[in-house]
């Protein structure tokens, strides 16, 4: 009988990631060390906002009909647009409001719908119902579409002139609007509170029932004096002369010097009426700064783009700007969500290096130095390899961001 000899040892199955570190330890460290640099880089080149970027899937069609009734409207606008906005991909229910002369039509999306995908679906409800236009009612104004709910304005100025005009403030405001569109990361802005000009014109009924003529006689003299037609090109063989009529309105005067006809007669329409220049009534929507009339410009970040740097930027140019300022408009910072994140990514920051000393003390006491060390490392490793993968998939750092961190 042979005696039985000792098994052999086996090799270990699998990767053993401990004893392959440990052999290959300059490797490892570089590795660390580079992900450790990444992680830094990283951090502070993530966009920074208040809130996470959201899309709302929900987007307003509205129609006019001026001088319809409301089963007019209903009959001849709001149900044929509704017909095709049902035709619309991912489409979870349509919700209408009609009033005399106009409808309010809400397409909302399934909340399931790619994210990705839904710009492509309100450019296919445009381009539907851009398809039935012709088969809307003639003097129908519209369709129009809106469907940028999920903008939001981090910074706002506010603009109040003295001894300047609406008008003059509302052209610097233009201009100020056009600098500052040039700024990085500054994707649009929005004018608050500016007033259309318009002229009215006022009139007695009695009296111009007297002289024979209605207000339809004299929206025609109107019409037709400032109407916008092509008066051909004068050809002198080596340049081309374009032709312009010279009736067209420059100011209230040549309003008031238009000719209406009262049967055989001729009378001038500023003997007739009351011909003004204003702003409308009633206001649009007013903006107010510390009880004063003002116009805004409501700015909004690129997607993506960081709110801290936008700040920075914006404040310098609006430094720039106003050493050119006229005396007597003064602009004010009426908004700000740069202060917001900031004070937000601070305090994450805080808690971020209150977490690491209150793990070292635990594990330095409870582990030892060598041990505790090992434990410790591993909150600002983690982290500086999450950083590297939000920067990778575009993540920002935000409410919900910060708040998983």
């Amino acid at each position: 009988m042979k005696p039985m000899s000792a098994p052999e040892p086996r090799a270990p199955g699998g990767i053993n990631l401990s004893d392959w570190s440990i052999r290959h330890r300059a490797l490892v460290l570089f590795f660390m060390i580079l992900i450790g640099v990444a992680g830094i880089q990283s951090y502070f080149r993530l966009g920074r906002n208040e809130d996470p970027p959201f899309t709302v899937k929900t987007m307003v069609v509205e129609a006019f009909l001026p001088g319809a009734s409301v089963e007019e409207t209903t009959h001849q606008l709001t149900e044929r647009i509704e017909k095709k906005l049902q035709e619309t991909p991912d489409l979870d229910y349509v919700k209408s409001y009609t009033l005399a002369g106009k409808t309010t039509i809400f397409v909302n999306l399934l909340s399931g719908a790619p994210k990705a995908e839904v710009p492509d679906i309100w450019y296919q409800v445009r381009k539907k119902v851009g398809d039935i236009k012709a088969q809307l009612p003639q003097g129908t104004v519209g369709p129009f579409f809106d469907d940028e709910f999920g903008d939001t304005y981090g910074i706002i100025y506010g603009f109040t002139a003295d001894g300047f005009s609406h008008r003059d403030l509302r052209d610097y405001v233009e201009t100020v609007r056009d600098e500052l569109l040039h700024v990085p990361d500054v994707a649009k802005i929005d004018t608050l509170g500016a007033q259309d000009e318009k002229i009215y014109v006022d009139f007695s009924t009695h009296h111009l029932a007297r002289l024979g003529i209605n207000g339809a006689t004299i929206a025609a003299a109107l019409l037709a004096q400032n109407a916008t037609v092509p008066s051909g090109v004068i050809d002198t063989g080596r340049e081309q002369i374009q032709v312009q009529p010279t009736g067209q309105f420059g100011s209230v005067a040549d309003i008031a010097n238009v000719t209406v006809y009262a049967g055989s007669r001729k009378v001038r329409l500023g003997d007739i009426a009351t011909i003004t220049r204003t702003y409308s009534d009633p206001p649009q929507t007013m903006f107010r700064v510390g009880g004063q009339d003002a116009i805004g410009l409501a700015l909004s970040m690129r997607s993506g783009g960081n709110v801290l740097e936008l700040e920075k930027n914006i404040t310098a140019k609006m430094a720039e700007l106003h050493a050119r300022m006229p005396i007597g408009i003064e602009a004010h910072l009426v908004a700000n969500q740069p202060k917001v994140v900031h004070d937000a990514v601070g305090d994450f920051t805080e808690a971020l290096f209150e977490a690491i000393a209150i793990v070292l003390g635990i594990s330095f006491l409870s582990l030892g130095g060598r041990a505790g060390t090992v434990v410790a490392f591993c909150i600002p490793f983690v982290l500086a390899v999450v950083f590297v993968c939000m920067k990778l998939f575009g993540i920002d750092l935000q409410r919900v961001s910060l708040g998983a961190l």
